[in-house]
């Protein structure tokens, strides 16, 4: 018996020993971490001077993302903006060499469009939300303004629009403005279609609308007489499953429009194009500068798909190009852009950058591949056409 309680006394001992031990080894382990932060503090009492030479420096990585919306400015060759889908609007003054962000401050970072107001260069509108249909897309909350070159900016509108797809204002008129809304991405509204402001902004009249599942996607002026709109409509939705570049749903009203009366009125133009029975997708358009009823047309199909041309000032079309390469892939790369200089060349912006000197008939490519760029927008400065601007996704526009 007594045996046995002295064997019991002595595991009990054990125990306690080792329940101390433990309990002892946070502490130690605390004081020498202590110990050894505090030495490490110590380095903080080098003298700055040592290290005063050191400065942060980018080290990537240098892939910007996706860019839509590129600008320049008439009468200053070496200004330009850009706006990435998801970072906001940047503005150079040395020709592209360095950017700087003058729109962080604001609740959006995703653009689809700018325009600066050919008659008065400090004032830049800013569409929010890109546009695109990519099953990465951003979204966006309406309408901004700067009227200081983007010092400060003024949220105007159309905060329901979600993806603004493109800007157009009056050459000689800052107050007028077209704005092409797609509207929600993944489901019907009823904010969406063109929209016109006489005001700069302050109001806006939705001028062109076919219903909530139809938006806008491209505007342009007769350049000649800026009574004269046109416009394309794109009925289209993509699903939250979509894992392609592409719409995932298709509906009738997608087309394009004319107005001769200042987008009161509008007109379908149809002859010559395809339809919603040949799957019409989404259109991009560009007039020639200098010849008004020399309309071009990328338009994204089905069936029909490729370059068009209009010598009537859109009443009738003729497919001059089919290749897929270069016109008619959509829904992102649809940009397309007439030389101010000469009628019979066009630019169209896609997996490469495609120009064509002989009125859409044949192309060669000058800038794309191999790199992935995907190119999405062309602005050509009308002073100065060998200026040239492209928005790609690499977020890397090119003067």
């Amino acid at each position: 018996m007594a045996n046995r309680e002295h064997r019991l006394a002595v595991l009990l001992a054990t125990i306690l020993a080792v329940l101390v031990a433990v309990s002892a080894a946070p502490r130690a382990n605390a004081q020498q971490h202590n110990s050894l932060f505090s030495q490490g503090l110590q380095v903080q009492t080098l003298k700055p001077e040592l290290f005063s030479e050191m400065r942060w420096r980018c080290i990537g990585p240098f892939r910007g993302g996706r860019t839509v919306a590129i600008s320049g400015v008439p009468g200053q060759p070496n200004v330009f903006y850009m706006a990435a889908v998801n970072g906001g609007v940047w503005k150079t003054t040395d020709f592209g060499r360095t950017w700087n962000p003058i729109f962080d401050d604001q609740p959006s970072g995703s653009v689809g469009a700018l325009a600066v107001a050919p008659s008065d260069p400090n004032i830049i509108y800013v569409g929010s939300g890109e546009g695109l249909q990519r099953p990465d897309l951003a979204t966006g909350d309406g309408m901004y303004k700067s009227g200081d070159a983007g010092k400060t900016w003024t949220h105007l509108g159309l905060r329901d629009g979600q993806q603004i797809t493109s800007i157009l204002v009056d050459p000689k008129d800052a107050n007028r403005l077209f704005v092409a809304v797609e509207g929600h991405p993944y489901g019907p509204n009823t904010e969406r279609g063109v929209f016109r402001s006489l005001n700069g902004g302050e109001t806006f009249e939705k001028v062109l609308y076919k219903d909530e599942n139809t938006g806008a996607a491209d505007l342009a002026f007769d350049p000649a007489n800026a009574q004269t709109i046109y416009a394309v409509l794109w009925a289209a939705r993509v699903a939250p499953w979509e894992v392609r570049n592409g719409e995932s749903f298709l509906t009738a009203g997608g087309g394009l429009f004319k107005s001769t009366d200042g987008g009161t009125k509008w007109t379908p133009l149809t002859k010559g194009l395809p339809g919603a029975e040949e799957g019409l997708g989404r259109i991009g358009i560009a007039v020639a500068p200098s010849k008004a009823n020399l309309i071009y047309a990328t338009v994204e199909a089905k069936k029909n798909a490729g370059v068009y041309r209009s010598e009537d000032a859109g009443e009738s079309w003729t497919r001059v190009n089919d290749d897929k390469r270069i016109g008619g892939r959509g829904p992102g790369a649809m940009g397309i852009a007439a030389a101010p200089d000469n009628p019979e060349t066009i630019y169209i912006a896609n997996t490469t950058t495609w120009k064509s000197t002989d009125g859409g008939k044949t192309f060669v490519g000058f800038k794309g591949a191999p790199g992935g760029d995907d190119y999405q927008r062309i602005w050509i400065s009308a002073e100065h056409p060998q200026i040239i601007a492209l928005s790609a996704d690499q977020g890397r526009p090119s003067a």
